[in-house]
C-alpha cells in the first residue's frame, strides 16, 4: 500500500482496468481536442466579425468626415483643364528678372 501512494500509478493488477483506463484516457484527449478545435473556430470567427465591423465603422466616420471638410478627394473642376489654375499675381522684387537691360 505504501509503494501504490508513493508511484500514484494504476495497479497493474487488474488487466481490464487497465485497458479502460487507457480507452477513457484516449477519449478524453479526442474530447478535448474536438472541443479545443471549436472553441478556436467560434473565437476566430468572433474575432474576423469584429474586426470586419470596426473596419467598416472606421471607413465610414472618415468618409463622414469627409464630406463634412469639403472632402480632400473632390473630382477637378471641369472649368480648369488640365488642373490649371487661373489667377492673379503681384511680381514682389523687379530685380529677379535677367532679360532687363
Amino acid at each position: 500500500m505504501n509503494a501504490y501512494n508513493k508511484q500514484r500509478q494504476v495497479p497493474l493488477g487488474n488487466p481490464l482496468a487497465n485497458v479502460l483506463v487507457v480507452i477513457v484516457g484516449a477519449l478524453a484527449i479526442g474530447i478535448s481536442l474536438v472541443l479545443g478545435f471549436f472553441a478556436f473556430l467560434v473565437l476566430g470567427s468572433i474575432v474576423l466579425v469584429m474586426a470586419a465591423i470596426i473596419g467598416i465603422r472606421l471607413w465610414w466616420f472618415q468618409r463622414q468626415l469627409r464630406k463634412k471638410s469639403g472632402g480632400s478627394r473632390r473630382k477637378p473642376d471641369p472649368a480648369a483643364p488640365g488642373g490649371i489654375i487661373e489667377g492673379e499675381f503681384k511680381v514682389v522684387s523687379g530685380d529677379s528678372s535677367p532679360d532687363r537691360d
